[in-house]
């Protein structure tokens, strides 16, 4: 059996079942299985955003105009 043909037949029996039970487990698993953006992100990546949070907590901010004429 090809990939589509088994996405067709998962999809038919999700919309013909009502056990709520089910959808979710399947919801879950399905949930479980995405990818964590963060782990795709490079050290370097991971650090500017870490450092952002500790300057956010410790009360640095700059305005929303500031930064955009940072980033352009």
């Amino acid at each position: 059996m090809d990939i589509r043909t088994t996405k067709l037949k998962l999809l038919q029996t999700i919309l013909e079942n009502e056990n709520a039970e089910f959808i979710q487990k399947l919801s879950d698993f399905v949930q479980k299985e995405q990818p964590d953006f963060w782990k795709e992100l490079s050290l370097a990546e991971q650090e500017e955003i870490e450092q952002g949070i500790r300057e956010l907590d410790k009360g640095k901010r700059i305005s929303y105009e500031s930064f955009l004429k940072k980033i352009s």
